[in-house]
């Protein structure tokens, strides 16, 4: 049985592989896509200001670019150009009326999603 000489604390200090659970661990793994989707959906949301953002529009439900922008103190364009982002990765939804668009979260999931995150946040 080889011994690792490293300090690491995150590391085994004998190298010896469970073939079962290294099996069960792989076939649990998602589909490759599935884990690209989720990491985007993860980088999108790990930026403050547009978990500002989402948790602006969850309070209040729906939201205006001038009143997401005067929620996080940003300018329209800016606000703008982070609703773009979360609009690619589909965490917000949105409407028209008139010349004013409408956001609001895209989903059921996307409000848990934020409820999970600050909830660990203020663990």
């Amino acid at each position: 049985m080889p011994i690792s000489t490293t300090a690491d604390p995150n590391l085994c200090e004998v190298q010896i592989t469970n073939p079962k659970a290294v099996a069960k661990a792989r076939q649990g793994l998602p589909q490759e896509n599935h884990l690209i989707g989720a990491s985007e959906l993860l980088k999108a949301i790990a930026n403050p200001t547009r978990m500002r953002i989402l948790a602006a529009l969850q309070a209040a439900q729906e939201l205006c670019v001038c009143d997401i922008a005067a929620v996080v103190a940003m300018s329209e364009s800016a606000v703008s150009h982070q609703l773009r982002v979360l609009r690619s990765v589909k965490l917000v939804a949105s409407r028209k009326e008139s010349r004013q668009v409408f956001y609001r979260l895209a989903d059921d999931h996307v409000t848990s999603i934020l409820s999970c995150a600050l909830e660990h946040a203020q663990e």
